[in-house]
């Protein structure tokens, strides 16, 4: 090599040294990089899947609870229904026949209702649409005796039992009948058949591990999927879903190891308002994260699978805000409405109110305001009992919002059987063609009510008109309100109205 390559050898070396060092240094940071942003992503990703099962379990829960109160509320209104007839009328002659033909028309319409009972005080059957066992005796049952000691004149949900009269395993709940002087006078009852809800919880997929509970507050297990009858009956109350609810409430979610069987499941459950009841669905661990470790191998093995995971995570990442998108959207027009018939609820009537006034002082508009109820709903209420009441309120909700056709016009539930609708740039004269509209289409109806002197439900209705500068927002209802008793006291089923004047 001649001598005045040698300064030119030098430089070219010193070159390469800092690029192949600054190469190396960033392979090695590469090779660490990468396990570090591979274990993150899987870690994440791993989370993620939990955190996406929880949401999932949870409102699995939610809807099992709303499946179970819906069908526990149906037995407590027969029930309530039921024990008003009975100590109003009796059971005997042609009361004793109504009530037969109404508990065949409760059994063949609910799914969920199993029979229907009412027991004297002697445990006589007294009218039942279950074929009479022979030697039939139900004095000995959990719910007769507690019924006997306990005045409580609440619905009783007992322990799961099998029917003596079909031998299929139902859930026994009950009220007490209580004669003139208040002494115990029998037993009202709905069964409900265990077989239902079995076939409900088929519905939703929990995996091969998972499992869904119904039980009592004590513990007592009323269903299990996946189920076997020799569990009916027994105790939970030392496992875990019971365990952790005396610390976290009512409502929880948590992984936890099953004492059955001792499967680790991420739980969620929920306790129901009103009733004496728990639901609980899981998901096994294993299965949860089963996806995501055939994940982890391949991201071990093969780097380039740490870039497709994460557009995966990526995409699963959007497609989880678009749920919650719609879960916060749903949730909020839950929020906003009548959970009975649909319409607006007073919360958002009353926003609307105020914004639809504060729009039209601005613009200088008319506005018009609606108040209307159920003619003798409480008559209505006592005669045909709540479930046909709420119906009521249902097909009359249905009629005001048909009169509400505008998109600006809201109708609303107010409170009990009042209803409000509000009707932005609204002469008198036009807001009483269509509170007419309502009032007729209320009519039109037909829905008997044999209290009502007009021998069918009516509406009355206060219906007030004008600029909205003329009154402050509050003495707009107080004057709606006012027209709705004055067409009460004029005789109902008609319509006050008045020009709303500064």
């Amino acid at each position: 090599m001649p001598p005045s390559s040698t300064p030119r050898l030098r430089h070219l070396n010193q070159i390469r040294r800092p690029i192949v060092g600054r190469s190396i240094a960033l392979l090695a940071a590469f090779c660490v990089l990468l396990p570090v942003i591979c274990g993150w992503s899987l870690w994440t990703a791993r989370e993620a899947q939990l955190e996406e099962t929880s949401a999932s379990t949870a409102n699995m829960a939610l809807a099992l609870a709303a499946q179970a109160e819906t069908s526990f509320k149906v037995a407590d209104a027969v029930l309530a229904e039921t024990v008003e007839r009975v100590e109003q009328d009796g059971v005997e002659g042609a009361a004793g026949e109504r009530l037969q033909r109404r508990f065949q028309h409760i059994a063949a319409h609910s799914a969920e209702v199993h029979g229907l009972f009412v027991y004297g005080p002697d445990d006589s059957w007294q009218v039942t649409t279950q074929a009479k066992p022979p030697q039939a005796n139900n004095a000995d049952r959990e719910y007769f005796r507690y019924h006997q000691a306990d005045p409580d004149r609440r619905s009783h949900v007992g322990k799961p039992v099998r029917s003596r009269s079909t031998g299929v395993m139902v859930i026994p709940v009950s009220r007490r009948i209580d004669r003139p002087d208040g002494s115990f006078g029998g037993v009202a009852l709905v069964t409900l058949d265990l077989g239902f809800f079995g076939r409900f919880y088929d519905r939703f997929d929990v995996g091969r591990q998972g499992t869904i509970l119904l039980a009592l507050d004590d513990g007592t297990l009323i269903y299990r999927r996946p189920f076997s009858e020799d569990l009916v009956g027994t105790s939970i109350a030392g496992g875990p879903v019971f365990q952790m609810m005396k610390s976290a409430g009512p409502v929880g979610t948590a992984m936890l190891r099953a004492r059955m069987d001792g499967i680790e499941r991420l739980y969620s459950y929920r306790h129901l308002d009103g009733y004496p009841l728990v639901v609980a669905s899981a998901e096994s661990r294993d299965e949860i994260l089963a996806e995501w470790r055939a994940g982890a191998v391949k991201m071990s093995c093969v780097v380039a699978f740490a870039i497709v995971l994460l557009a995966w995570g990526g995409r699963r990442m959007i497609h989880q805000i678009r749920i919650r998108e719609s879960l916060e959207e749903t949730l909020r027009a839950l929020a906003e409405s009548d959970g009975l018939t649909g319409l607006a609820n007073r919360r958002l009537f009353e926003d609307t109110l105020a914004r639809e006034l504060a729009r039209a002082r601005r613009g200088g508009s008319g506005f018009a305001l609606i108040l209307t109820d159920v003619d003798w709903f409480k008559k209505y209420n006592d005669r045909y009992g709540h479930v046909a009441g709420d119906d009521c309120l249902r097909k009359v909700a249905t009629a005001i919002a048909a009169g509400a056709r505008r998109p600006g016009d809201l109708a609303a539930r107010y409170g009990g059987e009042e209803f409000a609708v509000i009707l932005p740039a609204t002469s008198l004269d036009g807001a009483v063609k269509v509170a007419e509209t309502i009032r007729a289409a209320v009519a039109e109806l037909k829905l008997e009510h044999a209290d009502s002197p007009y021998g069918q439900v009516s509406l009355s209705l206060g219906v007030v008109a004008g600029l909205a500068g003329a009154w402050p927002d509050g003495a707009w209802v107080e004057a709606a309100d006012r027209l709705l008793y004055e067409a009460k006291e004029g005789g109902r089923n008609r319509i006050a109205a008045r020009l709303a004047i500064a």
